[in-house]
């Protein structure tokens, strides 16, 4: 880790005035609801999901046992309904993708009205063996219960082992387990935090729930009498798995008043974990930039200057065709370092021109669709209010971009002087999105045969592909059409007819090692937020901090196209012109290191009992390092294409 002391004073004034962005703000994203005395309160249920519940004795998190979730009212949980069923409330298409299933709940809660004693949800259960078993399983695995009221989930209270601050998870426990047998919550403390804006005037601020295990709780109460005794805290209640247990779900209210605003309600869910770890990760990476941009400087303004100088002599004294030899020294010129010696051959089409065509354009498609939606978020329109609001942000802006794809696969094509058109046309809108959407349904197909929560079904498959049928691909073809239409510019110098033979590569200039060497440099700068990241997706926690997100991709920007450019000069030194694969290839190969970090994830917090847990998230990981190597690429791609057209631009050749 690097010291603030041993920056340079502008950098980390750079640094640290990002820290208001760093932050991020949001906008509550709903209508506050104003509430009266005794006005009910309505609460839903979403799915059940596995999380990681704790920590351990040494202060380290417990693993995540699994990846499947499962609908609140899944028939082996044995959840009270409401009369009439439950009925769904509708969704955004991100929260449906997501999996988010929210239903309407028995629970009667009336604003300022408490429950201090039990009351029941509904008549007794019963949990036969086989159901027993597969709830006790889900309590093995630290599997949690999501409400929500008022839009707020249900929280429970933990603390942060590294800074000692207090937050809250946006789910609660659906047992508690001991060396030898698991216990099923049965009973919930429901604390509701409220805030009175005016007269019998009442916003709701906070919710937690404490949970408890009560096995001799029972209904008193007969009709519309739910009242109940509560058990004996000592006595837990344990499923049997071999003969048929008797379990009485109740519950109690608590309302509290409370300093807290509407629009700051959700500020102790949104909890930074190791802030410091987030600021000098993002100063080590600002600091490996600036040196990889003075490099690249130092480069791009002295090197190639003086070689341009000398390049430009050799013209004017006629001795151009002189190739790699050195000239008298009275002249001031030494000799050639190689790069303009396949000034002929560096804008020749590479091989499948196609393929790189519309990877690239896919790459432009996703890099744009990347950022607008970090933009997005760091102003606050992508509020955690708003469930499922950055999935749905992210396909509508894919979407919508379908026509820089096409438009940006279009004009790399025709500097390739491709031919194949038709080819072009159809498989930059197709190709990849059909190949995302193939592994996505058969990972689907391993959900839905868990009957797990999870599972998109199939009517919102074809609403995806009927966005990307109606806009995508009409957009994309509309892109396509109108780089075809615009007249390209001639290359700087002319390409000769006869291939120049390259000279075999040595050590770093390498395909492999100049990917691993590139590669790495990109991951550093990213790699600390891709940990939250993936803790959100995997660990069941809400991920905010969008504006360590922006200065991160900023840096991923900026450092993949600084080292590809570097790494195709030093290729093109050596005489060899085929940079456009190269840069490519070595730019996404940060993807390696991003599949590697994931099976590291994996073997640290994370441990799946069943084989479909693992293809599932082996086969998202591949996927995302997928998207992720398209995207990355394309920067390496563009950067050194302007940095090609540049050099030899500037040289004076006949």
């Amino acid at each position: 880790m690097l010291s603030l002391n041993t920056l340079p004073s502008s950098l980390v004034a750079l640094v640290l005035a990002a820290s208001p962005l760093a932050s991020a703000f949001y906008l509550p994203g709903i209508t506050p609801t104003n509430y009266k005395e005794g006005d009910l309160v309505p609460l839903t249920v979403n799915h059940i999901t596995p999380s990681q519940t704790g920590t351990v004795g040494d202060g380290t998190h417990q693993r995540t046992r699994s990846v499947f979730a499962f609908d609140y009212y899944h028939p082996a949980f044995h959840f009270c309904q409401p009369e009439g069923g439950a009925q769904d409330i509708s969704e955004s298409l991100g929260s449906i993708l997501f999996g988010d299933r929210i239903q309407t709940s028995p629970f009667e809660l009336r604003m300022g009205v408490n429950e201090t004693g039990c009351r029941a949800v509904c008549d007794e259960v019963q949990f036969e063996p086989r159901d027993a078993k597969f709830v006790n399983r889900r309590i093995w695995q630290g599997y949690g219960v999501n409400w929500l009221i008022d839009g707020l989930p249900a929280g429970s209270r933990w603390i942060d082992p590294s800074t000692e601050s207090e937050f809250y998870m946006p789910v609660f426990a659906l047992g508690r387990t001991d060396e030898e047998k698991a216990y099923l919550n049965n009973h919930y403390n429901i604390y509701i935090d409220y805030h009175q804006v005016r007269q019998d005037q009442y916003r709701i601020v906070g919710i937690e729930v404490r949970p408890e295990s009560l096995g001799e709780s029972r209904r008193t109460g007969t009709g519309d009498d739910y009242s109940a005794t509560c058990g004996n805290v000592g006595t837990a209640l344990s499923l049997d798995d071999k003969v048929t247990t008797s379990v009485t779900w109740t519950y109690s209210v608590f309302w509290q008043p409370s300093p807290t605003s509407f629009a700051t309600r959700w500020d102790k869910y949104l909890h930074v974990f190791d802030p410091k770890i987030h600021w000098f990760s993002l100063i080590n990476s600002a600091v490996i930039v600036s040196f990889l941009v003075g490099m690249v400087s130092s480069v791009l303004v002295r090197t190639l200057r003086r070689d341009i100088k000398r390049y430009n002599r050799l013209d004017q004294l006629g001795l151009d065709d002189l190739g790699d030899t050195s000239v008298n020294a009275e002249d001031g010129v030494v000799e050639d370092s190689g790069w303009k010696l396949v000034h002929g051959d560096v804008f020749r089409p590479p091989r499948y021109s196609l393929a790189l065509s519309v990877l690239a354009g896919n790459g432009a498609q996703l890099l744009t669709m990347a950022a607008a939606t970090i933009i997005f978020a760091v102003i606050g329109f992508l509020s955690p209010s708003n469930r499922g609001s950055l999935a749905t942000v992210m396909i509508l802006l894919y979407t919508l971009f379908g026509f820089i794809g096409g438009y940006a696969s279009s004009r790399i094509y025709k500097s390739f002087n491709g031919s194949k058109w038709k080819h072009l046309f159809l498989l930059t809108p197709s190709a990849l999105p059909a190949l995302v959407f193939g592994i996505f349904f058969l990972l689907n197909l391993f959900v839905w045969a868990r009957g797990s929560s999870g599972a998109v079904p199939f009517t919102t498959m074809l609403v995806v592909v009927g966005i990307w049928f109606l806009i995508s691909v009409p957009l994309s073809l509309i892109g396509s059409w109108l780089g075809f239409k615009q007249p390209q510019p001639d290359p700087p110098v002319r390409t000769n007819q006869i291939p120049r033979q390259i000279p075999p590569a040595q050590g770093y200039l390498r395909l492999i090692p100049s990917m691993l060497l590139v590669g790495v440099l990109p991951f550093g700068a990213i790699f600390v937020e891709l940990y939250f990241i993936m803790n959100s997706l995997w660990s069941n926690r809400i991920y905010y901090m969008f504006g360590f997100l922006f200065l991160s991709f900023a840096l991923l920007v900026v450092t993949s196209a600084a080292v590809t450019i570097l790494m195709v000069y030093f290729l093109l030194c050596a005489e060899n012109y085929h940079w456009q694969w190269r840069a490519f290839a070595t730019s996404g190969a940060s993807a390696i290191y991003v599949f590697v970090y994931s099976l590291v994830y994996w073997a640290r917090m994370l441990s799946f009992s069943s084989f479909s847990g693992g293809v599932l998230y082996l086969g998202y990981s591949a996927l995302l390092s997928f998207l992720w190597f398209v995207m990355s690429g394309t920067i390496g791609f563009f950067a050194c294409w302007v940095f090609v057209q540049r050099i030899y631009g500037s040289l004076k050749i006949d």
